[in-house]
């Protein structure tokens, strides 16, 4: 186990990633800036809270990638049920930051990020079991493609970019909650080729 706990650079690089989301999360949660848009004559007003969470799914692909694939095809105990362990411990943490300082602040920006972060990881795990190398574009890319053409009209996003929608709306979060159950089966489940 803790060759296991080493390997996965849990020290090295997921609690640093949760300790900067938390300190992102309290320090910008109300913080934006203007893009142009691709599809609207007027500009996006992007929040800092879209990026954040890129923070903990790019440390979380970099610690699951981090496998000595021989070592663990004998290993007694199930590396994937530890992984998909360390993977809830990181979103509950993660989640748990965006929502107190949500709550302390009044920002529903910041409880959008434990949102966000819940569907990116899934996004990420689901990429990881088709292209480990996928695993950290996947997000990005999906972040990318939401701050420029995830607005139909002004402050209005597209019904797919589920990441832009306001925190209090329940059909998005349980969408999100989907993604990452979707995300953990296919971590646990299905082998990478």
């Amino acid at each position: 186990m803790t060759l296991w706990f080493k390997a996965r650079r849990v020290q090295a690089a997921l609690a640093p990633a949760l300790l900067a989301f938390a300190v992102l999360v309290v320090v910008a949660h109300d913080q934006y800036v203007q893009l142009p848009s691709l599809l609207t004559a007027r500009g996006n007003r992007v929040f800092l809270m879209q990026l954040v969470p890129l923070v903990v799914t790019s440390a979380l692909a970099h610690s699951l990638a981090q496998a000595v694939t021989e070592i663990e095809a004998v290993a007694q105990r199930k590396i994937r049920n530890l992984d998909a362990a360390l993977i809830a411990v990181v979103m509950l943490a993660a989640v748990a930051a965006a929502l107190v300082t949500g709550g302390v602040s009044g920002s529903s920006e910041a409880s959008m990020a434990g949102r966000n972060v819940l569907f990116l990881t899934g996004l990420m795990l689901m990429a990881r079991t088709v292209n480990e190398q996928a695993a950290t574009a996947v997000p990005v890319g999906w972040v990318l493609a939401v701050m420029f053409i995830g607005y139909r009209d002004f402050n209005r996003p597209w019904p797919w970019a589920v990441t832009l929608h306001p925190a209090g709306h329940l059909p998005t979060f349980g969408f999100c909650l989907l993604v990452f159950i979707a995300g953990i089966v296919a971590h646990t489940r299905f082998r990478r080729p």
